[in-house]
């Protein structure tokens, strides 16, 4: 269990679902190698304007070119990255963008553009290993997040290539074929290597009335003994439990945040997961709905170094999940803010 709305095992991957069943690449994608047909024009963090003329032929290859190069940390493996994307067939079709609001239910129900300053849904994955594993999730190809290896966090970096290079065998009943062009320009909001063992120090405050006990003590989940008797309130709860010392970074919406966690269950008080249990600190986007709605109200305010507590009631966790094993649960969380990028 997460705390994702997919409700997976990795608290940072709930990203837009793609707008096409990638498969594993292949092909190679040397940097900077081979010539790019798309005109690339805007600044790194806008929305990039991406033409390409109708009889463009792209590279059978991958191709990557640097736009602009940042200053920030090299991407590498076990790097964790923050990124914004557009992509766009050669032909014209979308292929999804950070800056765009996908449809859904309601009022969203045609999607649109994210206001002007407003936080961006953007992928923030680790690189390693697992990638091809997560294709599913990812709502680019993993071609286009692994071309970005050597390349600094601040840079814009454009990729091109036939639907073959970018996702190797063409779907059966697909409308691709495997010599049209791709193109995605990405931008690198931020790059980190994260410290998996990393967890906040300092004097832990009482818990205030009707609050649970959480005693978090070495490389392991933290103990949350719910109070006997008491109801779950019906309300978001939440204190802060240790204060970062100095001056932490104040957490934003659309930040990556690390963090080391801990759930129970109000009800019976049963852990039902643990960054702990899955190699240590996890990471992923708060405050654009990449996790439940319950820790974004309560973790964008709160700063690197803090240890928060939470009471979330169903309305705020997995409720509107009905096929969720905790839809109809009141989960309880310590956290600890390691960082945040």
């Amino acid at each position: 269990m997460n705390l994702t709305k997919n409700t997976r095992r990795a608290a940072a991957a709930a990203l837009t679902v793609p707008l096409l069943l990638f498969t594993a690449a292949c092909g190679s994608d040397d940097k900077d190698a081979g010539k790019t047909v798309a005109d690339v024009q805007g600044k790194v963090g806008d929305e990039p304007s991406i033409k390409v003329a109708k009889d463009a032929k792209v590279a059978p290859d991958l191709v990557t070119k640097t736009l602009v190069e940042g200053d920030g940390e090299k991407v590498g493996d076990g790097t964790t990255v923050r990124v914004d994307y557009e992509g766009k067939m050669v032909k014209g079709q979308s292929l999804g963008s950070s800056w765009e609001i996908p449809p859904g239910p309601g009022k969203d129900a045609k999607g649109g553009k994210v206001a002007k300053g407003d936080a961006r849904h953007q992928i923030v994955v680790e690189m390693n290993d697992q990638l091809p594993q997560m294709q599913r999730q990812l709502p680019v190809p993993v071609k286009v997040l692994e071309a970005l290896k050597g390349q600094k966090a601040g840079s814009r970096v454009q990729i091109e290539g036939t639907v073959k290079s970018f996702i190797g065998e063409v779907p059966p009943g697909s409308q691709l074929k495997a010599d049209d062009g791709m193109v995605y320009v990405v931008d690198i909001a931020g790059a980190k290597k994260i410290d998996k063992k990393a967890k906040v120090e300092g004097a832990q405050a009482k818990p205030e009335d009707g609050m649970p006990e959480v005693k978090a003590e070495g490389e392991k989940a933290a103990t949350i003994t719910v109070p006997k008797g008491e109801k779950a309130p019906a309300d978001l709860k939440q204190q802060v439990l240790v204060k970062g010392k100095g001056k932490g970074k104040e957490v934003k919406k659309g930040d990556a945040l690390v963090a080391q966690y801990t759930g129970v269950k109000w009800e019976d008080g049963k852990k039902f997961d643990s960054s702990w249990d899955h190699g240590g600190a996890t990471t992923f986007q708060i405050g654009t709905g990449s996790v439940i709605k319950g820790w974004d109200d309560a973790l964008v305010g709160k700063h690197v170094g803090d240890r928060v507590e939470i009471v979330i009631p169903p309305k705020l966790g997995y409720g509107a999940q009905p096929q969720s094993e905790l839809a109809k649960n009141t989960l309880v969380f310590s956290v600890d803010i390691v960082d945040a990028f």
